[in-house]
């Protein structure tokens, strides 16, 4: 099977496509441009959505479980409203997926909600809470993991990330006792 591009770089690509037509001066070739777009997208839009119907109507429960799993198939579902699971029930998916890493250091997350902004609201638990390690646990596992399951969230906000330390060391400079221990130069 040929290499493709993950959903995130696709659709990181696609935005930064957009915004090069979006600033072109002629309007008849970027309205044209942006009607291709639009029926492209509509067009794959239903034939994922007749796939969806085949796979369901077929009662193939793992078939249906491994294309919504596969990040960019599951990833695409999303933008056209097909995936059989919300974003809260990928999100908790997401978090079940990060719990054996945060058990090895006896802490956990709890989700709190998933607003209707598309940001997400965790509460970190045990040892996690206030560690001062949280804001690494928290974008390197716990965002990233909810990023791959649920690309449609908009933002993660977490209770009990340790607030990094501002507080300034001031290093003071301190003579030598005695004599400056340098020689002087020889005039």
């Amino acid at each position: 099977m040929p290499e493709t591009l993950g959903a995130r770089t696709a659709g990181e690509r696609v935005e930064s496509l957009l915004a090069e037509l979006t600033a072109l001066s002629d309007q008849v070739t970027r309205d044209k441009a942006e009607e291709l777009v639009r029926v492209l997208v509509e067009l794959y839009g239903a034939a994922l959505e007749r796939i969806m119907e085949i796979v369901t109507d077929g009662e193939q429960a793992e078939t249906l479980r491994r294309i919504a799993e596969d990040e960019l198939v599951g990833g695409l579902l999303v933008v056209h409203d097909l995936h059989p699971m919300s974003t809260e029930e990928r999100v908790l998916a997401a978090l079940e997926s990060v719990r054996p890493y945060l058990g090895s250091h006896a802490g956990d997350v709890e989700l709190v909600g998933v607003e209707e902004t598309g940001v997400v609201r965790l509460r970190l638990a045990g040892t996690c809470h206030g560690c001062p390690s949280s804001r690494v646990t928290v974008t390197t596992a716990i965002e990233q993991a909810i990023a791959r399951a649920a690309p449609e969230v908009a933002g993660v906000e977490v209770d009990g990330v340790a607030e990094p330390d501002t507080q300034l060391y001031q290093i003071e400079t301190r003579r030598p006792p005695g004599p400056c221990p340098v020689p002087e130069s020889a005039a």
